[in-house]
């Protein structure tokens, strides 16, 4: 019997390489070689450390440039696990930068006047045009006085009169223009513009994002158990290059016969007794299966209840989950 259990055991240790039917198979096998022979043991029931790692990846595809940890590694929170090719990433950052730039400018520009030089050319045509109405006015009025004692013809009456107004009317257009010159562009068009920055800002937001994450970080404590590529080595987007198993990812997992899982619930303290292990460690029940495990669909009679289990699972203490190896049998006993 000890020769089954130790096997039984060993299989167990191993499942976590095999496919999930396996799986089912090999521990249904296992709780029923139990039955006959554990069930009797003081309230001890089977289970197994699982373990749920944390794959870190890069949503970015990449060459692996720098690998900073290895297998067996323990990291601390936010500290730096691997890097990508960023060559690409840092190229659109920088022309994202440029352009957000040559928006704000153009923008800073709409909301002055022109400049110093135009201001002056537009003041000295006005001045131009100014001396030239008052002169064409001089001119009208002299004009006049001749065709009223017909010293001058009618023509050249009519053409002082419209050079006077053209001049007036010039002098009226630069007058304007020069009032406009001192104000910037349309608030219309200042609007477009700053529109358009805000996008090229998003923009360069995005590429910063893309830039950051060729590079990861570990989200949580914990050990490295297993890289899954080496340096120098091309990355798909997505895959992950670290695996890490956190303390508080490490649980054990039981299984309860059917007559005793309506006494057990949630935040009950169990006895945990590992291989090797001096004394017990104390876990508590996080999670109470709600049906029952690795059995075949049938209807049940009163006779094949007892050969029913319900799986529950088991948190401890970050310092004790760290003496944990995922696949290790355990036996449970309740405190």
């Amino acid at each position: 019997m000890i020769t089954m259990m130790h096997a039984m055991k060993m299989t167990i240790m191993n499942h976590h390489t095999l496919s999930g039917g396996l799986r089912l198979m090999l521990v249904a096998t296992f709780l029923a070689g139990l039955t006959g022979c554990e069930r009797s043991n003081s309230g001890i029931i089977q289970g197994y450390v699982e373990g749920e790692y944390v794959y870190v990846a890069s949503p970015l595809a990449g060459q692996l440039q720098k690998l900073h940890v290895k297998r067996g590694d323990q990291v601390k929170e936010g500290a730096m696990l691997f890097e990508l090719d960023n060559i690409p990433e840092k190229a659109a950052v920088e022309e994202a930068e440029r352009r957000l730039n040559q928006s704000k400018a153009t923008v800073e520009d709409m909301k002055k006047g022109r400049r110093p030089t135009e201001m002056a050319a537009i003041e000295a045509q006005l001045g131009q045009m100014k001396a030239a109405l008052t002169y064409s006015e001089t001119e009208m009025k002299r004009q006049r006085q001749l065709a009223g004692t017909g010293a001058t013809s009618k023509e050249d009456l009519d053409r002082a009169v419209n050079l006077y107004d053209q001049n007036r009317h010039r002098v009226a257009e630069l007058d304007a223009e020069l009032q406009t010159a001192k104000l910037g562009q349309r608030e219309d068009q200042i609007m477009a513009a700053e529109a358009d920055m805000k996008a090229r800002a998003a923009t360069l937001e995005k590429a910063k994002w893309d830039l950051a994450q060729k590079q990861q970080t570990a989200a949580k404590s914990g050990v490295v158990f297993d890289t899954l590529y080496r340096e120098g080595e091309w990355v798909a987007a997505g895959r992950p290059v670290v695996a890490l198993l956190p303390p508080p990812n490490v649980k054990v997992r039981a299984f309860v016969p059917e007559p005793e899982i309506g006494s057990v619930h949630q935040g009950d303290k169990m006895e945990v007794t590992l291989d090797g292990a001096s004394a017990p460690v104390v876990g508590t029940v996080s999670f109470v299966s709600p049906e029952a495990e690795y059995t075949p669909p049938v209807i049940y009679s009163r006779e094949s209840r007892s050969k029913l289990v319900f799986m529950i699972e088991l948190t401890f203490d970050p310092e004790v989950a760290a003496k944990l190896h995922p696949g290790q049998p355990v036996d449970v006993r309740r405190k």
